[in-house]
């Protein structure tokens, strides 16, 4: 591949991440909008409430899970029900999460203290919290509103798409200690600024904002999940343009690769799938996160539909291999002290493939080979993580999973710095291998 050929290739995978960041604000946005993708790319949409599916080779699916997750997955032309085992038939998976940390926003918000206009919010995952200090920040999540039916209420999902709030950091003037690192209060310190107006605000002027957002009235909304975000443009930077920052590159640099993946990937048999989780920052223990046995009842529903025998389908899915893409600790040059002294990940030299032998990462070694061997037929750079081993590491969503898919999974992801601030780096050229790992998997 010619060097004009690779810029172009850069160009539109930077373009592309940027615009998903941009319109992918929340978990609910994030789904919402990958439906989209897939929509447009001919997928047809599946309900859980059906019985049976009416599936068959060479067909798209996809399915929308309590608004926050999605499922999608394709069967090749040449899936034979009676050979689901065989590897040219295989199931293979790719997953990715959906939500970042930021901050939640908590029922009767409304705060007023001498005429400004405060909102009362909790943290939800493992932000850095002084990040979210002096920013532009908007909200996007669900509404849900009154219906005719107690038991199918109305649902929204929306987004406020401007600068709304921001949380001021108190001057150094007053705080003379600011640079030798201060805690912030969760409850006190975290609270955004809504409004500083001369008028005297109504009590309800955040539910007042959602009303005439959603054009209801206050009291049609019977409640909401809804979270500000930073909503920051992300920004291709560097002398060589060779560094991406953007706020909630984790994990929609692995959302992408997976929605690139399943739509461009061909292959004759088995069955490709991708897994966009909600609620890996606090730990997936939801019905709709990775730590549920919804996506094992999903993969046997799959198989019954296409006729293949319980006692085959089982094995289909042991016989299975998934990626859990996630973003990794990149090497930071400013604290090289925080990394293993032979395991680096600098950015901008390829995936890295996330080992640990507390399994927090579930990645075995066969696992390993196989994706080395794609990867380095595809000339797709890489590299492999280890942390310190004085450091307590993090874990994925596939460590989670794999308790409900007893199959071949590897932790993966490209290498990151800053990773749960409001604003994270990583190099550009690493999406773009990323990209090449999903759909040389799903195609091999």
């Amino acid at each position: 591949m010619n060097t004009n050929m690779r810029q172009e290739i850069l160009a539109d995978t930077v373009d592309r991440l940027l615009n998903r960041i941009s319109v992918s604000t929340c978990s609910f946005t994030t789904a919402a909008e990958a439906m989209r993708t897939l929509k447009e790319k001919d997928f047809e949409e599946l309900s859980l409430k059906e019985s049976k599916w009416e599936i068959k080779p060479n067909g798209r699916y996809v399915l929308n899970v309590n608004d926050s997750t999605v499922y999608a997955f394709t069967i090749g032309e040449d899936f034979d029900p009676e050979r689901a085992t065989e590897p040219e038939q295989m199931l293979r998976l790719a997953a990715a999460h959906t939500d970042h940390p930021c901050l939640y926003v908590k029922s009767k918000p409304e705060m007023q203290s001498q005429g400004y206009g405060k909102l009362n919010v909790e943290v939800y995952g493992g932000a850095i919290l002084n990040t979210w200090l002096d920013r532009p920040l908007s909200v996007a999540g669900k509404v849900v509103i009154k219906s005719d039916h107690p038991f199918e209420p109305e649902i929204r999902i929306i987004d406020m798409k401007r600068p709304l709030f921001t949380i001021p950091n108190l001057a150094i003037h007053l705080n003379r200690e600011v640079n030798k690192g201060v805690e912030l209060n969760r409850q006190t310190d975290m609270a955004p600024l809504a409004s500083v107006s001369e008028e005297e605000l109504d009590e309800q002027f955040f539910m007042n904002m959602l009303a005439r957002k959603c054009n209801v009235s206050t009291s049609e909304i019977l409640d909401y999940e809804l979270y500000l975000y930073n909503c920051d443009a992300g920004d291709l930077l560097g002398i060589r343009e060779d560094m991406i920052s953007a706020p909630r590159l984790d994990n929609i640099t692995s959302v992408e690769a997976c929605l690139q993946g399943i739509c461009e990937a061909m292959r004759d048999g088995g069955i490709n799938g991708i897994l966009l989780f909600d609620n890996e920052e606090i730990g997936s223990r939801t019905k709709q996160g990775a730590d549920s046995v919804l996506v094992s009842m999903v993969l046997e529903k799959i198989y019954a539909s296409l006729g293949v025998a319980e006692d085959v389908a089982e094995m289909a899915i042991v016989n299975g291999f998934a990626l859990s893409l996630d973003v990794a600790h990149g090497y930071h040059p400013n604290k090289s002290e925080k990394s293993d002294p032979t395991n680096l990940n600098p950015l901008g030299k390829g995936v890295v493939i996330k080992r640990s032998s507390a399994q927090n990462y579930v990645t075995d070694s066969s696992a390993i080979g196989s994706v080395m061997m794609i990867m380095e037929n595809a000339d797709i750079p890489y590299q492999k993580f280890a942390s310190r081993s004085d450091v307590s590491q993090g874990g994925t969503l596939g460590s989670i999973a794999s308790k409900y898919l007893p199959m071949k999974i590897v932790d993966m992801g490209v290498p990151m710095l800053a990773m749960h601030s409001s604003r994270e780096l990583m190099a550009a050229v690493d999406q773009v291998a990323l990209e090449q790992v999903v759909k040389e998997f799903f195609e091999a």
